[in-house]
């Protein structure tokens, strides 16, 4: 009891100096009511107080909250004075270009960004209202930019926020040029953060420029110019921004293009940083397209498109014999892919360790230079090491870079119209997305994939669930044995079985308390017969996730 007593005491005191350091009256109050309420707010205070958010994927991402463990005023400011400090350690000279959703308090860090940066005497370039994150990665490398920051929590739950960090070619080198931060910067735009001190000596300046819709147009422009000009653009489509910042941008690049203007679920089409009508604000959730699909059903559309809430990400539904559905990312991947190379486009072809290895099979048979990376675009974009020139790269979770010249991220939008042009293609012969995944399933096999994602509450868990999986490896899945177990540490938090015909990956998510297990069947068609060698992957990938889950103890 003493110990706990002593422990209180301690996280009493670095909140009693946190809140004294701490640049926001809400923040503040907010953090005062949590001291005032001791000791029954004992569990919330250790947990705001848990530890500084620490960069993760590009940058930071937490619950918008007083306190280090949260996303706030504070804990920008810190974060932009240190990235300034290291930019200038490193001996970048451009400006610092700032994006931004339309969640709580985005603007706000936007500007406070804008503010740190203009106050150490660096330029601040802010995007003139909230946009896609594609948007912002695209000015970094138009504006020649020594970085970028996004403020946004991508797909996360309304009650976060984030940070993205992006370095331009000045830093960044021609493979990083408009990409997120890999290590080692980010540990040392860590440390730099962790040094600063008082906020209240970190000099501001004023708010920085605020660009014109010249580099909004600039981005559409450019984004019609992945597509060839003159194809069939007769195509109906049903699409939702999910509450987020899309459907403006989207709707320009379709109608620059020559396609019809697509129909927007009317009670999603509006930034609402609150998301409404979505009880978690990403695609791939069970419920979050339900309108999308009814607009779909009621419009005739031959084709639903989302994007998540800023737009890097695209989902993709298709209408079938027993209603619509939605495209797994792995579907939708090798749609682009296979597009991109029946348009002659050559160089290298990527994708992740825990994406469908249909990908891969296409390249080999068609003789196209691959690479697989870890999850994640920060390394996508830098797949091959730069020996090849990336011309796509795609991730599972609905993530696709079809211009890399363009966007060194993935981008939601200019997959959304790089899939149009497909299905408007494909319906101009009389044909559908489907037809097509039905010729790559005869040609390279049925290659069916699932994932098996276990949300927690305490990370514990996950720890346990890894470290039950390395000390007792499955000798075989499927009744097959398994022929190549690999653990990726320390260079990742991966174990990955295969066997002649299946394949698990198991790793923790980066942005999200969650365990995955990425799961897939390979089965062979036999006389043409694809529905049937579906059927037999679909049956075999339900016992190969009940198989995973006993594994794992979950």
């Amino acid at each position: 009891m003493a110990a706990d007593t002593e422990d209180l005491d301690s996280i009493r005191e670095r909140a009693e100096r946190w809140l004294a350091d701490d640049p926001d009256p809400a923040d503040r109050a907010e953090l005062r009511a949590v001291l005032d309420g001791l000791p029954a707010t004992a569990p919330e205070l250790a947990d705001r107080f848990a530890g500084p958010l620490t960069f993760g994927t590009a940058g930071l991402r937490g619950p918008l909250r007083a306190g280090p463990n949260g996303m706030n005023l504070a804990v920008v400011t810190q974060a932009a004075a240190g990235l300034v400090a290291w930019l200038a350690a490193q001996g970048g000279t451009g400006p610092l270009v700032i994006g931004y959703d339309a969640r709580r308090g985005s603007r706000q860090f936007a500007e406070r960004t804008a503010q740190v940066a203009t106050g150490a005497g660096r330029a601040a370039l802010l995007l003139p209202r909230p946009l896609p994150t594609p948007v912002l990665a695209y000015a970094v490398r138009q504006l020649g930019a020594v970085a970028g920051v996004m403020v946004t929590a991508s797909h996360n739950p309304p009650q976060d926020n984030g940070y993205k960090v992006y370095l331009g070619a000045e830093l960044g080198g021609a493979l990083g040029a408009g990409a997120q931060i890999v290590p080692p910067a980010d540990a040392g735009i860590e440390a730099a953060i962790r040094a600063v001190g008082p906020l209240a000596e970190v000099p501001l300046g004023p708010a920085g420029q605020v660009l014109g819709d010249e580099m909004v147009a600039g981005y559409v422009a450019r984004a019609v110019e992945v597509l060839p000009a003159g194809g069939p653009r007769e195509l109906n489509v049903a699409y939702t921004p999910l509450h987020g910042v899309g459907a403006a941008v989207l709707t320009a690049a379709f109608t620059a293009a020559g396609f019809p203007v697509p129909g927007v679920v009317p009670d999603q089409a509006e930034p609402d940083p609150d998301f409404p009508t979505v009880s978690f604000p990403n695609p791939e959730e069970p419920g979050a397209v339900d309108r999308l699909v009814a607009l779909a059903e009621s419009t005739g559309a031959d084709l639903a498109i989302a994007n998540d809430p800023d737009a890097d990400r695209c989902a993709v539904a298709v209408r079938g014999e027993q209603g619509w559905r939605m495209l797994r990312g792995d579907e939708v991947g090798v749609l682009l892919a296979d597009h991109l190379m029946r348009r002659g486009v050559t160089g290298l072809y990527a994708t992740t360790i825990v994406s469908s290895s249909l990908l891969r099979a296409m390249c080999t048979a068609r003789g196209l230079p691959y690479d697989e990376t870890l999850t994640g675009f920060k390394w996508i974009v830098r797949a091959g090491g730069g020996a090849e020139p990336l011309v796509f790269g795609y991730e599972e979770a609905l993530g696709y870079c079809v211009a890399p010249e363009h966007v060194r991220d993935k981008d939601g939008i200019t997959a959304a119209l790089t899939v149009a042009e497909l299905a408007a293609g494909l319906k101009a012969q009389g044909r559908t997305l489907t037809d097509r995944l039905d010729e790559l399933a005869a040609e390279f096999g049925v290659h069916h994939t699932d994932q098996l994602s276990v949300r927690v509450d305490d990370l514990r868990l996950i720890a346990d669930a890894m470290a039950r999986i390395r000390a007792a490896t499955p000798a075989t899945l499927l009744g097959q044995p398994v022929t190549e177990a690999q653990d990726l540490l320390p260079e990742a938090d991966v174990v990955i079985l295969r066997t002649d015909a299946a394949r698990v990956v198991i790793r923790p998510s980066g942005t999200e308390p969650k365990l995955k297990a990425y799961l897939e069947v390979v089965e062979p068609v036999a006389d043409g017969d694809v529905a049937a060698a579906r059927s037999r992957a679909a049956l075999a990938v339900a016992t190969l996730r009940t198989q995973t889950a006993h594994a794992l103890g979950m």
